[in-house]
């Protein structure tokens, strides 16, 4: 069996990894070099809803811009505003990453995004999309 280079160009995409994985018995599992997401978000589905859980290291609620258009719920900073500060100061180092980020979903027709809730705890953007009533699994009782 040959043995592919994952860092050869034509496998860098999450599902050449996944195949290569697949049909080579020897490998162990690789998680793919590179993701489409580039800022820590966890996104997840429980009872309630559709969850969203975005880092905002040293950002304050109003830092950040949330908004719904129709089924895309979209997520930004701008860091622009920011700079201006940070050239006056002489960092000996700077580990904290304030960068700008602009992400956005396109959310399901199942999830209720006018009901959506967001909140800020200890730096994590949390934000809860409730399930649709449409969606809520209906009960019929047999005559």
């Amino acid at each position: 069996m040959t043995h592919v280079d994952l860092f050869n160009p034509r496998f860098t995409s999450p599902l050449d990894v996944l195949v290569k994985n697949f049909f080579d018995k020897e490998a162990i599992f690789d998680k793919p070099s590179r993701t489409s997401v580039t800022h820590p978000i966890d996104v997840y589905e429980d009872e309630n809803g559709l969850n969203f859980e975005i880092a905002c290291t040293g950002l304050s609620k109003d830092d950040v811009d949330i908004s719904i258009e129709g089924d895309i719920l979209k997520v930004s900073y701008d860091k622009g505003s920011e700079q201006q500060s940070t050239k006056e100061k002489r960092y000996y180092h700077s580990g904290v990453k304030k960068s700008s980020f602009d992400l956005g979903w396109k959310v399901a027709r199942r999830f209720d995004l006018v009901k959506s809730s967001a909140e800020m705890v200890n730096g994590l953007l949390q934000i809860q999309i409730p399930l649709a009533n449409e969606a809520k699994p209906k009960y019929l009782k047999i005559k």
